[in-house]
């Protein structure tokens, strides 16, 4: 059984991605380009100027690369789509709430490593590709078609979510109905960048959607929410998701505070001390005084901000706590920081961590400091080091969250040894012991990878440990050293 229209789907894009090759032959200069010749592009004819030729096959390409993304996208809507059918088709009927769960958990797990992406990811593309093909037709020809690019289908999914099929039928004819009278003319959807795309779907469903923003306001409030994502250079996001006026309230407050702190003496711009006032009043829960005893301003990284107490590993080169290089360290659960921060966090802020010093020959764990109310088993500190997170490929759960287990069962014979461990988090956990998902081998220094219920064998990450840099003076005893 075959979903109609899949063979004139797939001739359109052979068409379409072979048309796109052409261009990038033109553009670039490839086999056959005919660079010494005339040529017609899609903008018009080059006349005789190789170089305009050249130029206007370059933007045909870009125009016709958006089309074959936009295919291609349809495409894996359609596939994931189909093999969520296959599965659920191949393990046969659930008998359980807990059965089903667990199909839909290895389902999003088989295809997040497929795509190598986030199981996050994989499952908003399930449940994206289920919308697309189930509830909104228009939508999935339109992209189909390279009408619309991938960014817009998925808005559209965005504001129908909510609506009933109704609503969700009205919106979408808004934009891609061929034959709604009050079709949104003045620009098709696929012509607008994404912002304003969504811009005017967000005014339509405002307007028209048969529910008062009023009890949609009171459901949305109790998803909000506060986010943390890692960042390069020993930065991290922090963002809210609050009621509008929470958070209109919250800028301004903040706006207003660091407004007054402007003047002569102050370094900072106002981006930075919105951040800083941000940080102490989450910190400390108040933003008080910025300013020194002398009239001047705090220091400029980090103002007067109280450090936080980290629950967690920091691992730091010897040399680095020394002081005697500026390698970075790690904070688990985010990264490299700098040894500056580090150090800092020794000395001053955690006491709740434990600190990891590192061999200066090899980079491996070398003391892991005991200093904390959270005293977890030298085992399990080891699967922290070894693993540092949940070993399931994408997974970003960090060490503390997580579970030791058996790869092989203690009652199928299994030891309780540091390569007969993992340590999953408890969703993948779960995974392993309600579907066919099994852990592999591990070692002393390896992670288990992971073996799919299709057979696909899918690698852990394995930590990145480095020789640390040795300071001048060590470097310099080395060289001046007679070899025996």
């Amino acid at each position: 059984m075959g979903i109609p229209g899949v063979d004139e789907a797939v001739e359109a894009f052979e068409a379409a991605a072979a048309e796109f090759a052409a261009f990038v032959r033109r553009g670039l200069g490839g086999r056959g380009s005919g660079m010494g010749s005339q040529m017609d592009s899609g903008t018009g004819s080059c006349g005789g100027d190789p170089l305009r030729g050249q130029a206007d096959a370059c933007l045909d390409g870009l125009d016709g690369s958006v089309r074959v993304d936009a295919m291609v996208a349809a495409f894996r809507v359609r596939l994931a789509a189909a093999y969520a059918g296959k599965a659920a088709a191949l393990d046969g009927p659930v008998r359980s709430p807990g059965e089903h769960t667990a199909q839909e958990m290895s389902v999003v797990s088989e295809v997040a490593c497929a795509l190598t992406v986030t199981e996050r990811s994989a499952s908003a593309l399930l449940a994206q590709a289920h919308e697309l093909t189930t509830a909104l037709p228009l939508t999935l020809a339109a992209l189909q078609a390279g009408d619309l690019s991938w960014q817009h289908a998925k808005i559209m999914v965005d504001e129908t979510t909510g609506l009933d099929a109704a609503g969700a039928a009205a919106l979408e004819a808004r934009f891609l109905g061929p034959d709604v009278p009050d079709r949104a003319r003045e620009c098709p959807a696929g012509e607008l960048v994404p912002s304003r795309f969504r811009a005017k779907a967000r005014t339509w469903r405002e307007r028209h959607h048969p529910v008062s923003i009023e009890k949609r306001h009171a459901r949305s409030v109790l998803d909000r929410r506060l986010e943390y994502v890692p960042d390069r250079d020993g930065m991290a996001w922090l963002s809210a998701y609050l009621p509008a006026d929470r958070a209109a309230g919250i800028w301004n407050g903040i706006t207003a505070a660091a407004r007054t702190l402007q003047g002569p003496a102050e370094t900072r711009t106002m981006t930075q001390l919105r951040a800083d006032i941000a940080a102490k009043l989450l910190l400390s829960g108040a933003a008080g005084d910025e300013t020194t005893a002398d009239g001047g301003s705090a220091d400029e990284s980090t103002g007067r901000v109280p450090l936080p107490a980290a629950q967690v590993l920091v691992t730091v080169p010897v040399f680095a706590l020394m002081g005697l290089t500026d390698e970075p360290a790690t904070l688990d659960g985010y990264g490299p920081i700098p040894a500056s921060m580090a150090r800092s966090l020794v000395a001053d802020g955690a006491g709740s961590f434990h600190r990891v010093l590192t061999d200066p020959r090899n980079g491996a764990p070398l003391e892991i400091g005991r200093q904390s109310y959270r005293i977890p088993a030298a085992m399990r500190q080891w699967l922290r080091l070894r693993d540092g997170k949940c070993p399931f490929p994408g997974c970003n759960n960090q060490s503390l969250d997580n579970e030791a287990d058996h790869l092989l069962a203690w009652a199928d014979g299994g030891t309780t040894g540091i390569s007969n461990l993992g340590q999953p988090c408890p969703k993948h956990h779960r995974l392993k012991h309600t579907t066919a998902w099994t852990p592999t081998e591990a070692s002393i220094d390896k992670p288990p990878g992971w073996t799919s219920p299709t057979g696909r064998h899918y690698q852990s990450e394995h930590q990145d440990w480095e020789p640390p840099r040795l300071p001048a003076q060590v470097l310099a005893a080395s060289w001046n050293e007679t070899p025996p």
